[in-house]
């Protein structure tokens, strides 16, 4: 009997991406198995084995495989950018309850291994003091701001986790996220619940339809930029390596600048004939530099960046015109 990967989260932006990485390179002994509260008959026609499942409900825990589980993944999570309106009980309820049941599935299945994406905010303490993000730097919540209690909870999950793997040797692997670029539908997220432009995406557009594009702030700013084929690829990897897990940077180790990102969006992207131009706007808003330091993903897991700046865009200019997971993200928001 094939050994399971149960991924909690499959119809996500990241799961959705995850779930194919699986299907595409994992050995013939092992299966998907792709859980989601909605969509999961897009896997089912694919006829990957797939459970409708709200994690914020004990009983759909009963429609899940107890045995040959080898590892759950888990890709749930409520985050600010989707939340219109605070509400800290919802947090709890998805983030920390749910993510326990989850725990405790994989407790009672035998798993091996369990993979949990954590928000780089815990470090959100040391941005603008420090350009590389180390994954042994201790935690540095700040506890103002959207992402202060969502912040707070996704840490319970993580120290959840580390009882689970202390007490019943379930292996642990988190992921630390900066934001993850990917193609995707939506063109908009919440801050502080007010609706903002996603800024890479309206740049994009702006550069496909031969437009100016404007650059706020200091053009020599930079960024770890990982696209999330290459989070999935690290993830993969992290499935089968020979440790007891660890908490890993997602990211390349490589600094963009602002000025570099807007150039090579004009030259994926813009029409052939067209000539936009970028306009320096330094009155406006910028962005911390960072850069997110991956040594122990490399020298652990056997991860190395395979998407450069521009290849990433190159892919993302593909996925953008073949709308692979459109119909699963439809009316997501």
């Amino acid at each position: 009997m094939k050994k399971r990967i149960v991924i909690f989260g499959a119809t996500g932006y990241i799961g959705a991406y995850f779930t194919d990485y699986c299907i595409d390179h994992l050995p013939e002994n092992y299966e998907v198995v792709a859980c989601a509260r909605r969509g999961v008959d897009f896997y089912q026609k694919k006829d990957v084995t797939a459970a409708k499942v709200d994690i914020c409900r004990q009983e759909d825990f009963e429609k899940l495989p107890t045995e040959n589980v080898y590892a759950i993944v888990n890709l749930t999570g409520l985050l600010p950018a989707y939340m219109k309106k605070y509400d800290p009980f919802a947090y709890v309820q998805t983030n920390i309850t749910g993510s326990l049941r989850i725990m405790e599935y994989a407790r009672k299945a035998g798993a091996d291994r369990a993979l949990y994406t954590q928000t780089w905010a815990d470090q959100a303490g040391y941005w603008g003091s420090t350009e590389v993000l180390s994954p042994s730097l201790p935690r540095k919540l700040l506890f103002t701001g959207d992402h202060a209690f969502y912040a707070i909870t996704k840490c319970t999950v993580v120290d959840t986790m580390e009882y689970y793997k202390e007490e019943f040797g379930i292996k642990n692997f988190v992921f630390r996220l900066p934001n993850v670029y990917m193609y995707a539908p939506e063109s908009t997220y919440f801050v502080d619940g007010r609706e903002k432009k996603i800024g890479y995406r309206y740049m994009i557009e702006e550069a496909v339809s031969g437009h100016d594009i404007e650059l706020w702030g200091n053009p020599d700013a930079f960024k770890d930029i990982l696209y999330v084929k290459d989070l999935c690829q690290m993830m993969y990897k992290a499935l089968f390596a020979n440790v007891n897990g660890g908490t890993y940077n997602a990211g390349t180790g490589i600094r963009t600048t602002l000025r570099e990102q807007i150039e090579g969006m004009i030259s994926v992207f813009a029409p052939e004939g067209s000539h936009p131009q970028i306009h320096e706007v330094p009155m406006n808003d910028s962005f911390t530099s960072f850069v997110m330091d991956i040594d122990n993903a490399r020298s652990e897991l056997g991860y190395e960046p395979e998407y450069t700046y521009i290849r990433y865009l190159e892919d993302y200019k593909k996925e953008r015109k073949l709308k692979r997971f459109d119909e699963l993200w439809a009316g997501k928001k």
